[in-house]
């Protein structure tokens, strides 16, 4: 039988006086360290940094998506990395880098582990899990940033409405814009990892909106990560300039000209963050 277990944890994050966060940033993560001790040795360790450096060298050969495994039997380690589809090249290189030391730093000897990041998402495991889609997740929002009731139901009808859309994107990955008259625009976006299949992509987003949107959806800026599927949701224009490639796919190069977004955003000093997992053990 399936537990739930929601743990939320709040605390105080420093942002930009005068400029919204346009950087990457360490979500989360989950792993099996201190699990593995018995089992770890060289083979998996060598294993584990073969899959790294094929991620690395290929992710953006790739449209910013690729697999890779490495072993044989206990000690295979299967790898996948995604970058947000809105970044550039040179930050989705430098975001895949930066996943594998906070791989090292947060999941060390960890067979299995999950790195959430701003811009991309790093899971490698013992055991296979490509177009596997589970239910895990996390969300994190600013608890004293409400929005206008009415328009926070238009955010919702619009994060709804890249629920329904974003699988049949070639990439699946789809981004939105709502005006909303006097009190500006809503931004949203939505992006799968590409082994799944579209219709895990739709039950994957769907699962995020349905399990935070009563906590997230009256919020002005929130954001929800999952085993499989992310969403992003904001007042500014949080995303980059981008463009999808002609011929999609995973042989096509990831866009060079992506990420030159310069816009400015008033926030204020101090903002309280809340962030809530729910974990299906």
């Amino acid at each position: 039988m399936e537990s739930c277990q929601l743990i939320l944890i709040a605390f105080l994050f420093l942002r930009s006086l005068s400029y919204a966060d346009y950087s990457n940033g360490d979500r989360g993560s989950m792993c099996t360290a201190g699990k593995d001790n018995s089992t770890w040795n060289n083979a998996v360790q060598h294993n584990l940094n073969s899959v790294f450096n094929a991620l690395e060298l290929n992710v953006n050969l790739h449209n910013g998506f690729y697999t890779d495994t490495a072993g044989e039997k206990s000690d295979k380690i299967f790898g996948l990395i995604q970058c947000r589809g809105d970044v550039s090249a040179s930050n989705c290189a430098n975001c895949t880098r930066e996943s594998f030391k906070l791989a090292a730093e947060h999941c060390d000897r960890s067979k299995s582990a999950t790195i959430w990041q701003k811009w991309c998402f790093l899971q490698y495991s013992n055991q296979s899990f490509f177009g596997v889609w589970e239910k895990s997740a996390m969300a994190t929002y600013d608890d004293t940033d409400v929005d206008d009731p009415f328009v926070a139901s238009k955010g919702l009808a619009m994060m709804g409405t890249l629920v329904s859309g974003t699988p049949k994107e070639p990439l699946m990955f789809a981004v939105s814009e709502l005006d909303v008259g006097r009190s500006g625009k809503r931004y949203g976006m939505a992006q799968c990892t590409r082994d799944l299949s579209r219709s895990d992509c739709g039950k994957c987003l769907d699962y995020l909106l349905t399990s935070f949107g009563t906590t997230t959806g009256h919020k002005r800026e929130w954001e929800a990560y999952g085993l499989g599927c992310s969403m992003w949701y904001s007042n500014y224009r949080f995303y980059f300039n981008f463009s999808t490639p002609k011929n999609a796919g995973l042989g096509s190069p990831l866009n060079a000209a992506q990420g030159r977004w310069t816009g400015r955003f008033e926030v204020g000093i101090m903002t309280l963050i809340t962030m809530a997992f729910l974990m299906f053990l």
